[in-house]
């Protein structure tokens, strides 16, 4: 993979509102979106295919459809080597639980969040589930806001990643957030190999679907 995963601190990185982003290993993207779909808080979603889109036009559509983009959700899924990846857009913030488990049948799933216009402010996520366990989940801040303290998750994968952290030189609170969210992000790379193909989803046509009444 290509691209790494550090633009994803920058501002807006992939639309107003923030970026909910899943990958996942040796599952299609198009299996991967429907797993993404069924977790869906409001049961009577269903996704439907509306065909190749870019990220703008996904978001036309949804304005078109909803008259306010955040009033529908959709998914743009890819795959790149043996990883899938889903991009969220649209309202889903707090529109997705965990149940049923996308990581179900031994699956490496990895989930990155940020809900970067929400003013309480809620920290930039990621965790990382395989085989319906927690192997690794963190605040990307590593500020100890919203519960979150220090590297939770399997003791051996997540020492692992809290030694990167600390040679990366975190946690700093003398540092602003966005530079401990992008060192944050390079060490996930690092560690899991992890990076997204930043030009194909920002400004490529890939497989969407809408998530509507059935």
């Amino acid at each position: 993979m290509t691209d790494g995963l550090s633009w994803l601190a920058e501002p807006q990185s992939i639309a107003w509102g923030g970026y909910s982003i899943v990958i996942a290993r040796d599952l299609a993207s198009e299996t991967l979106a429907k797993r993404v779909a069924e977790t869906v808080f409001r049961q009577k979603l269903r996704p439907r295919s509306i065909g190749e889109l870019t990220g703008r036009q996904v978001q036309d559509v949804l304005e078109g459809l909803f008259g306010d983009v955040f009033l529908g959700i959709a998914l743009r899924h890819g795959e790149i080597g043996e990883w899938a990846y889903v991009v969220k857009y649209g309202g889903w913030q707090g529109e997705f639980g965990g149940t049923p488990l996308i990581d179900r049948g031994g699956a490496h799933v990895f989930h990155l969040e940020f809900e970067e216009e929400n003013g309480k402010p809620v920290p930039p996520q990621f965790a990382y589930r395989h085989d319906e366990r927690l192997m690794c989940a963190f605040n990307l801040h590593l500020d100890g806001s919203w519960g979150y303290d220090g590297v939770q998750g399997d003791p051996e994968v997540a020492s692992g990643v809290e030694q990167l952290l600390t040679a990366a030189g975190l946690p700093d609170h003398d540092l602003d957030h966005r530079t401990v969210h992008r060192t944050s992000l390079e060490v996930l790379q690092q560690h899991f190999d992890l990076s997204l193909p930043r030009g194909r989803i920002l400004e490529e046509t890939l497989p969407t679907v809408l998530l509507r009444e059935s």
